[in-house]
């Protein structure tokens, strides 16, 4: 039971993330296809990242028994991809939020001079 416990949080995160995104209508709900692709590419770009420090011998897979110990390949657990998601998504909803926030203050410089 306690397999699920990393992977649980990681969704639950990924959950609150999808739910501050269709409230402010940030990425996927503003647009879905770019954000997608771009959500995508980058979780592509780390597990590329990944995948060449796995078998270059600079990562290693630690033990946990807080992970189900299911493996994409070799010393990849399916958690690294949902958590590169997490990152992936993060980053993006962090990107539009504060592009969002300096379009507003330019605007309101704008109105007031």
């Amino acid at each position: 039971m306690t397999g699920l416990v990393y992977l649980g949080a990681l969704a639950v995160s990924l959950a609150g993330l999808a739910v501050l995104d269709r409230r402010f209508r940030l990425a996927f709900w503003a647009d879905p296809r770019r954000a997608a692709l771009t959500v995508g590419l980058g979780v592509v770009a780390f597990l590329l990242w990944d995948a060449a420090g796995l078998v270059l011998g600079i990562f290693a897979r630690g033990e946990s028994p807080w992970m189900t110990g299911l493996l994409l390949a070799p010393d990849l657990p399916v958690e690294e991809a949902v958590f590169l998601t997490l990152l992936c998504y993060t980053a993006l909803l962090v990107w539009r939020g504060a592009e969002r926030a300096l379009a507003a203050r330019r605007s309101r410089a704008e109105d007031g001079a």
